[in-house]
């Protein structure tokens, strides 16, 4: 809807309730309202759902067009990134949010700092994911004011040519709402747990939901030791749960990512019910690191398992967990995709202890022999060294073409010592063609950094601190902050319009008119960093 439809139906209805409504201006009105495109979270989620699916079907005709995101923890962490994203890149298309059940763990837990083991409240993901788009929808209000502004000046100034180039800008203004990949871990529960959560987040705003085969009470972090994994069909319950949350609220374009640890996981809780040989309750037990048992040495509490007519042992540890056979990782994962896709998924997730296209492809590759659009969401991980590994990649590679590697340590290559070396300008190069070389070769539609954003906070603030409180104290913030700012156009330079005063007083002149006590007069030092 353009301003002038929001105008002339807001005119009406003020007509419409008499002399009472005299006072209200529909103009302003209409203003409010352009700047607040999205009433409610559920607007926010049909509306980055179909952006989301129209995505993907991009993606499934040209593997260019693969999306992005960075993990934010806090609302202003996302309205800075997508104000830069439109700022560098003139668009928002194909950039998403992703939301880190590790970094709400971490920093937005009432407990204070844990690990990423599902011990923070699961209702701090719903309100990250709400307080997210209401910074967002803040970006819009804010942009759109400006805007607003400059068209009074246009029309005081009878500069009619510039308010109808500003008017359609307005009209056409693109906003900083987009969509969101969600962590809703394992669970937190059993599948009706998933399912309540499932509502609160979808609620909220998120349009993709993406949720793990661990076990709820046993998650771990991706890159940790001590996964354990759930037989197929305790998922497949949480994935229709997720499904039938988002029908419930009118989402029917909602996005599942099913995520699957078993490349890293080695056991699991629980031995699966299978009816008949090759089911999957039988493909899952397949995998269990058995021993075949002669009836005679049977012992006290063992439990046993049928497998090709024998009576078979799984091993089980003093945790009562079951051990997999090793190096059967891959095998699963694959068996975990396709029967994820099969029941309801839109996406997946294979984590991985390592970025490598060659491992990621080979396994998409035989998903595809079964499902042929089968996609990726995947985790470019800080928990990965890149350096080291890429570097190691060049180095094997370079290996297998004969070439002299006699000035490089294979186990040192992470040493400044190379950084001006060939060898390492290739990884470099690999590393920053990754993203795009993987959407090709190995079926990523989505890029994600789970957590950057906790550690640019960290390499900032201990650069501040390093500079403020040594020699160079308040240079050290003017310097390498404030004058940045400025030089670069960081909007936030302007602290003050970044956190709501010119909207604030925009509405303090539409309820109070000529009365109206406003914060953006000659005296705000603000004034400091006009352009």
């Amino acid at each position: 809807m353009t301003f002038q439809d929001n105008f002339t139906e807001l005119q009406r209805t003020i007509e419409d309730n008499g002399a009472s409504w005299a006072s209200i201006d529909p103009r302003s009105a209409a203003r409010m309202r352009t700047q607040n495109r999205f009433l409610t979270g559920l607007d926010i989620a049909r509306y980055t759902a179909k952006i989301m699916r129209e995505d993907m079907a991009a993606y499934d005709a040209d593997p260019a067009n693969y999306t992005q995101s960075l993990g934010c923890w806090h609302g202003f962490v996302a309205q800075q990134k997508m104000i830069s994203i439109k700022k560098h890149f003139g668009s928002t298309k194909r950039r998403y949010l992703y939301l880190s059940g590790w970094m709400v763990a971490a920093l937005r837990s009432e407990f204070g700092p844990l690990p990423d083991q599902s011990m923070h409240e699961k209702t701090s993901v719903p309100a990250l994911i709400k307080e997210l788009y209401t910074f967002l929808k803040q970006a819009d209000a804010r942009e759109l004011g400006m805007l607003f502004r400059d068209l009074d000046r246009a029309r005081e100034s009878g500069d009619e040519v510039e308010a109808q180039r500003i008017q359609h800008t307005i009209d056409s203004h693109e906003t900083h709402v987009v969509p969101i990949i969600a962590d809703i871990d394992a669970g937190f529960g059993n599948a009706e747990a998933t399912y309540l959560l499932a509502k609160k987040m979808i609620e909220a705003g998120a349009c993709a939901l993406q949720i793990e085969n661990q076990v709820s009470d046993e998650k771990q972090c991706g890159h940790q030791d001590g996964k354990v994994t759930v037989p197929h069909e305790d998922f497949l319950q949480k994935i229709r749960a997720i499904r039938y949350a988002f029908l419930e609220m009118g989402v029917p374009d909602g996005i599942i990512v099913a995520r699957t640890d078993s490349l890293g996981a080695g056991l699991t809780k629980q031995i699966a019910y299978s009816k008949e040989p090759g089911d999957l309750g039988d493909q899952y037990n397949a995998y269990l690191d058995c021993e075949e048992v002669d009836p005679a040495d049977i012992g006290n509490g063992q439990v046993f398992i049928s497998r090709d007519g024998k009576v078979m042992a799984p091993k089980r540890l003093p945790s009562n967990l079951y051990q997999f056979r090793p190096g059967t990782g891959e095998d699963r994962c694959v068996l975990d995709c396709i029967t994820a896709l099969q029941n309801g998924a839109d996406l997946l997730w294979i984590e991985t202890e390592k970025p490598h296209i060659g491992q990621i492809g080979g396994m998409v590759d035989r998903i595809r022999e079964v499902i042929p659009n089968a996609k990726l969401v995947y985790n470019n991980s800080p928990s990965f060294n890149w350096t080291l590994n890429f570097r190691q990649q060049v180095y094997d590679a370079w290996a297998e073409e004969g070439r002299d590697l006699s000035q490089y340590d294979r186990d040192r290559l992470m040493s400044i010592d190379y950084d001006g070396t060939e060898l390492a300008q290739d990884a470099d190069e690999r590393i920053r063609t990754f993203q795009a070389d993987a959407a090709r070769e190995a079926g990523i539609f989505h890029h994600l950094i789970t957590l950057p954003t906790y550690h640019t906070a960290a390499l900032s603030t201990d650069n501040l601190a390093k500079r403020y409180f040594g020699e160079e104290g308040m240079l050290g913030y003017v310097k390498q902050v404030q004058r940045e700012e400025i030089r670069q156009g960081i909007a936030c330079v302007k602290h003050q319009n970044m956190a709501g005063s010119d909207i604030g007083d925009d509405h303090k002149e539409y309820f109070a008119g000529e009365a109206a006590l406003k914060a953006g007069g000659t005296a705000n030092t603000m004034n400091q960093f006009a352009a």
